[in-house]
């Protein structure tokens, strides 16, 4: 079980970011944790825009992403299909942005 980090959040954030903007989706700003107390993941709307909450410190890597990731679906009412693509190219980003990571700064695109 691999632990979540904060540095990794706010890199996987931009990441998420980037891909969602790409993509033409909505794009949610991210912060941790929720103001919940008790809960591992928020979605607050204001308007048109969200901002995604989760919780980080404590919990597996992959359980982290995978609420970033659904995040991102549901605040942008994606279902069936679409969400399915949309997680699949989410979760591709992610992952290339902590492979830079751990490569090095040499290694991270612009």
């Amino acid at each position: 079980m691999e632990p979540a980090t904060t540095l990794r959040f706010a890199a996987t954030a931009r990441a998420l970011t980037r891909v969602a903007r790409a993509q033409g989706m909505k794009v949610p700003g991210f912060r941790s944790p929720p103001r919940v107390s008790g809960v591992d993941r928020t979605l607050r709307r204001r308007g048109a825009s969200a901002s995604i909450a989760v919780r980080v410190r404590g919990r597996p890597w992959a359980d982290v992403l995978a609420d970033m990731i659904e995040g991102v679906v549901v605040a942008n009412g994606l279902t069936g299909a679409a969400a399915d693509a949309a997680r699949t190219e989410l979760a591709g980003a992610a992952g290339d942005e902590l492979a830079a990571r751990r490569a090095g700064p040499s290694s991270r695109v612009a």
